[in-house]
């Protein structure tokens, strides 16, 4: 089997893991999220403290010192290098403007908290009225537009912090 892990640490070291590694460690469930590792016949006590199986990140004590941990496999990499990352959408920075238009009416304000799916405002073009909602959670940064404005396609529309 030649499967392996890109791993990163602290994101500012990475390293590949083939699985035949993974498979020789000697490991002990010492309880929940709690194990006892044994490499090289050096001992390690190790801790998850925190797990978002979806990212695959997480926050891991070994020999009580705390360290944020990325893991992505073969499968990972081949769908990023596809263009279809998980959650890649839910990384949108800020919305432009899909067609010219004219700005109808603007439902938000910078500071103002949203959450996926909630309208933003409403752009008028060929004569219909298309609500533009927020592709994700978060807090708004800036609207750099007003209402009656005419837009360009690509205009910046709203921006998230």
């Amino acid at each position: 089997m030649n499967k392996k892990f890109e791993v990163t640490v602290d994101e500012n070291y990475s390293f590949t893991i083939p699985w035949s590694e993974l498979d020789q460690l000697d490991t002990l469930s010492m309880g929940p999220g709690q194990y006892h590792v044994l490499q090289d016949n050096r001992p390690f006590k190790a801790e998850v403290i925190k797990s978002d199986l979806n990212q695959k990140e997480y926050t891991v004590k070994i020999n009580n010192k705390p360290y944020e941990i990325s893991i992505t496999d073969d499968l990972d990499l081949l769908i990023k290098e596809m263009g279809f990352a998980l959650g890649s959408s839910k990384q949108i920075d800020s919305i432009k403007a899909p067609m010219p238009g004219l700005i109808l009416d603007i439902h938000v304000n910078p500071g103002q908290s949203v959450k996926e799916g909630e309208p933003l405002l409403i752009l008028e073009a060929m004569k219909m009225e298309n609500i533009i909602t927020s592709p994700r959670e978060g807090v708004i940064k800036s609207v750099p537009i007003n209402k009656g404005t005419a837009i360009d396609k690509g205009q910046l529309l709203i921006e998230f912090e």
